[in-house]
């Protein structure tokens, strides 16, 4: 245990200081990445004030509030793409790693988790300026922002692992795009990433709770803006741990079985 300790500590380091040394890259990165909630926001925003000032509850503050939390949980969404794993079996890096006395996935994590503090601290003035343009209505309490905390590196957990196993599928074939975008239309529409999910269709809402989509994107954000109470804080909390554990046994599972193919096809 010492040792993967130690190992998370280095690792998150490391990239912290890499990815300092690119702060207008990452900045960049960042504005990009706000493109697609600002135009959620305004579509939603106006439509809220032609329907008398809200839908399905939400005001143009509250979808402000949603969007711009969005931003964050997006930033923490990111993680390495299963489209990168072909690239690591063709390009011998897999090999490379294995090589390694630890798993693989554990340096995915922990590199990402320290690039994700230099996102939090870059997300911070991109978020108070949209707040200053959009005047979003968010009022947490003390207990939802610590619930927030934690609820946007179990989601990042669950996506890690989620994406982990599609990208794991290039062990057995090349030809994935075509599952790899059923998968992302899915996320679009069940996570809460292009509405809230409490304004999608009663169906929606229930298939939703039965897939990792919820728990890593539309949870989180509902947490801090969705005053919601303290049982069903508790609840999301619980569903994002069982999703993180059963995500973790599944990659090892299917990992054993994936490197003893690779191995045997000569990898």
């Amino acid at each position: 245990m010492r040792r993967y300790i130690d190992f998370y500590i280095t690792s998150m380091k490391m990239a912290v200081i890499e990815q300092w040394q690119y702060p207008v890259a990452n900045y960049f990165y960042m504005i990009g990445m706000i493109a697609e909630p600002v135009i959620y926001m305004v579509v939603w925003s106006a439509v809220a004030t032609q329907q008398g000032g809200e839908v399905g509850g939400y005001t143009p503050g509250a979808f402000a509030a949603y969007y711009i939390v969005w931003t964050l949980v997006r930033s923490m969404n990111v993680v390495f793409t299963p489209y990168g794993w072909e690239w690591r079996i063709r390009q011998g890096q897999l090999s490379m790693s294995l090589m390694r006395p630890i798993h693989p996935l554990h340096n995915d994590v922990a590199f990402f988790a320290g690039w994700k503090v230099v996102v939090i601290t870059l997300w911070i003035p991109l978020a108070l300026a949209l707040s200053l343009f959009f005047k979003p209505d968010l009022h947490p309490t003390l207990l939802d922002g610590i619930v927030f905390f934690f609820a946007i590196w179990f989601a990042y957990l669950i996506r890690t692992m989620t994406l982990s196993l599609l990208g794991m599928v290039t062990f057995w074939t090349t030809r994935v795009s075509a599952l790899f975008e059923l998968y992302f239309a899915a996320e679009l529409v069940l996570s809460g990433r292009l509405v809230p999910l409490s304004l999608m269709p009663e169906w929606v809402q229930r298939l939703a709770w039965f897939f990792p989509f919820r728990w890593a994107f539309g949870y989180p954000i509902e947490a801090l803006i969705g005053n919601m109470p303290v049982r069903d804080l508790l609840i999301g909390l619980g569903m994002q741990v069982a999703w993180i554990i059963f995500g973790a046994a599944a990659v090892s599972l299917v990992w054993k079985v994936a490197i003893r193919r690779f191995s045997a096809v000569g990898g």
